[in-house]
Formats: structure tokens, sequence, C-alpha cells
């Protein structure tokens, strides 16, 4: 089995979105001590923002690919290709102002690949990236979660759900502390109750395993 943890947050070690997918890592592996992780820090590592020059030569746009085509082209394909060899992928999804940040976009968009992660038929669009496990950390400064005010105006939780679905994973799940800025004691609170979700997260898979094996 292969684990690719994916970090976004800017805040290096202050980040709590980095804490929480190191802890569901570790916690996927004591149950699946077998699986192998890769790394990707997206704000080390950030794809350029999605432009001509990374669709040009899959639309083929000109006869001969230029330099830059090429660069980009060889950073998607990298990109897919590692999403697409991975069984299971954590997501450090911080929200920035309502939704993902940036640079947890632009990786998206490198994904988002015609025959690679979907395709369109005559009956509308299908998934081509089925199988896998997503478990994404959810951090957020305010609280969003118990309101429908709140649930309106975060496009984070929501968004990756309907992209991840639209590549044909149907097995997202989420880890989620919120109201990190809202004093110590709801940061406290929120750290404990994702802390305490990390379990279910990942335990999941270990009794869909059991279940597949007894059937």
């Amino acid at each position: 089995m292969k684990l690719l943890q994916v970090d976004s947050s800017v805040l290096g070690a202050n980040s709590v979105s980095r804490q929480l997918t190191a802890e569901i890592v570790a916690d996927w592996r004591k149950l699946h001590p077998a699986t192998t992780v890769e790394y990707l820090d997206l704000a080390v590592e950030t794809p350029n923002h999605f432009s001509a020059d990374a669709l040009g030569i899959k639309v083929g746009l000109q006869a001969e690919p230029t330099a830059a085509q090429k660069h980009e082209n060889a950073v998607s394909e990298k990109l897919v290709a590692q999403f697409l060899a991975s069984d299971v992928i954590v997501v450090g999804a911080p929200l920035y102002n309502f939704t993902v940040p940036t640079q947890l976009k632009a990786w998206i968009d490198r994904l988002a690949q015609i025959g690679r992660t979907f395709k369109y038929t005559d009956k509308g669009p299908v998934g081509l990236a089925t199988g896998k496990t997503v478990i994404v950390a959810s951090t957020r400064g305010g609280m969003y979660s118990t309101s429908e005010g709140g649930q309106a105006m975060e496009h984070q939780e929501s968004y990756l759900k309907v992209i991840f679905g639209f590549f044909g994973i149907s097995d997202v799940r989420i880890v989620r502390a919120e109201g990190l800025n809202m004093g110590e004691a709801a940061k406290a609170a929120a750290l404990a109750a994702a802390r305490g979700s990390i379990g279910g997260a990942t335990g999941q898979a270990a009794n869909q395993d059991k279940a597949t094996l007894a059937a």
C-alpha cells in the first residue's frame, strides 16, 4: 500500500494542519505497517499556477511544444503519476480566505487531466481515480460546520469533496479542527476533537480490509 502525504500550509512548524497530517500518517502506519509513505510539501515544491503552457501539449495548441510547455507538462505528469500510484492520500488543507490555499489548488489543477483522473462520456463525466482513500486534515480559524451560514461560507471541505469525487474517489474522510483562532480554550478543544477523530478516519479502512477478507 502506498500513501501520499500532502501538506500545503505556509506556517511551517506552527501549522496545525501539518501536525494533524503527521499524526494521521503515524496512526495509519500503526494499523498498516507495510505502508510506504511519500511526502509532498506544496509550500516548498509549489507548482506554477495553471496556465496556457501547462495546457498546451494536452490540447495541441501548436505543432511543436515550446520549452515552457515541455517543462510544465513534465511537472503535471510527475504530480498526476504520483497521485495515481497512491492508494491513500492524506491532505493538509487549512482554510485560507474561505477556501483552500492557492498552492493546494495549483496541485489539484495539475491532477485534473482528462484521460487520467476523469473522462467525458455521453452520460457526463466519469472519474478514473477510483478505489482510493483521501483523508483531509481540515483546519479553520473560525467555526463553519455548526451553522448554515458558516457552511455556505466555506469552500474548502466542500470543494475537496467535490473535486475528489469528480476524480472518482467516493471515500473522502475529514479530520477537522475549527475555532483555532477563538482563544486558547477553543483551540485546545478543537485539537482534542480532531485528534479524537483520527482513529475513526484511519481505523475505518482497517475494518473495511477485514470485511473484504471475510467476504
